[in-house]
This record gives structure tokens, sequence and C-alpha cells, in this order.
């Protein structure tokens, strides 16, 4: 059954999917890869359709792609699909180019991160809708993280406890997001670094487990144990 979006929504989610996912293995990209029988990027738009503020989704597929990623799409929810970019920046770029006026709130998502539960993605728009230019979903830092220098040797242990792991989606008011990409240099794999090069404060919200990133053969076993488990 076809999701149906907000047609009084004003959020836009954009999901890059053109990556080519090298450290999950060889085979299709990334955001086509199989997680229990469906590729990552169709339990990703599912999710993403399902939170109540959405409007707009537009997904950035491999260029090669775009016709076979629209009709994988079609069946999940109405998405606008892209060809993406070389860089993730610029994948980001034309799913923002191809949002329609009304949303004055734009999300990132990473394909890879399919379980991100809707309501993680409806807590990052609220926090931008409740005055914030920028908002990324975070996780604390649990490991010891060493500092190494030349030759593998431990220069010290760095302070945890003002560390942070960042998810997506991030969120960003409209015209925040758009200028920093105008205003891009150097290509980055996270939008907030982005708008914090522009001196853009940048909030944090809680994150969450089920939104790990899929990039290694080990995550995508282990989402198939979380969805085994109802995620």
């Amino acid at each position: 059954m076809t999701a149906q979006l907000n047609p009084r929504g004003h959020v836009a989610v954009l999901v890059p999917a053109a990556g080519a996912g090298v450290r999950l293995g060889p085979g299709a990209p990334k955001a086509l890869r199989p997680l229990a029988g469906e590729p990552l990027l169709v339990h990703a738009v599912r999710r993403i359709a399902a939170a109540a503020s959405v409007h707009t989704i537009v997904v950035a597929a491999p260029a090669a792609e775009v016709d076979a990623v629209r009709d994988l799409l079609t069946p999940v929810a109405p998405v606008t699909v892209v060809p993406g970019g070389a860089e993730r920046q610029a994948s980001v770029a034309a799913a923002l180019a191809a949002v329609p006026a009304g949303p004055e709130i734009i999300l990132v998502h990473d394909a890879a991160r399919a379980l991100t539960p809707p309501e993680l993605v409806e807590s990052v728009a609220a926090a931008v809708r409740s005055g914030h230019d920028a908002v990324i979903p975070v996780l604390p830092v649990v490991d010891t993280i060493k500092e190494v220098g030349p030759g593998e040797v431990v220069l010290g242990t760095v302070d945890r406890s003002a560390l942070r792991a960042v998810q997506t989606p991030q969120g960003f008011r409209r015209a925040v997001l758009t200028a920093a990409h105008e205003a891009a240099g150097d290509p980055l794999t996270d939008d907030a670094g982005l708008v914090e090069k522009q001196g853009v404060p940048v909030v944090c919200v809680p994150g969450s487990e089920h939104a790990l990133k899929v990039t290694r053969p080990f995550d995508l076993a282990l989402a198939e144990h979380l969805l085994a488990g109802g995620a």
C-alpha cells in the first residue's frame, strides 16, 4: 500500500542515495542493497513517509538507476527521484534544488539509516520548528577514545563526556541549508558541517539506537536482527 504524504506538511526530506557503499562489499549501490528482502532505501523511505509532518521526499539516486529507483519507490510513497552526484554533497544539492515551494524545514537523511523511526524524524523537525536553524540527532559516545600518533602510539585519552555520535536526519531551515550549499567549498559528508562553517549554531536532540548506519556487513546483520525483533 502506497503511503500518503501530508499535503499540509511543512517538511521536505532529502535522501542522498547515490553512494557505492564500498565498505559493504561488492554489489549494487549501497542504498539498493537488500535488507530482509527489500532495499535499504525502501525501508528508509517507508519510515520517512510515516512521519506526520512530511510533505515531500526527494531521493538522489545513482544517475544510471533513476528510472529503476522511481519504479521501486512508487508503491512505497510519492517520491521525487533525481540524479545524484559523484559526492554526497552534490547529491544533497541536487535533491534540494528539486524541493517545490512550500516546505521551509529541510531534513537530510542517509538511506543507510534504514530503520530510523518516524518519531526521530518528527523530533528533529519539531526542534527546527521551535526556532533552531540547524538540528542534529546524537547519541553519547560510550567507547573509550584514544588519540593516536605516528607508529600507532597512544598520545592520550580523549574526554568522551563532550563527544557525541551524530546520526540523521539532520534538520535545517530551508534558507540556512541553501546558503550553506551555495557557499560550500571542499565537499563534506555532513550537512551540519557545512552549516557550522557559516557560523550557524547547531543544536543536538537525542538520537535513536535504531538509527544505526549500515556501513559494513556486520551492520547489515544487526539491522536484520532488529527487523526480526519488530524494529
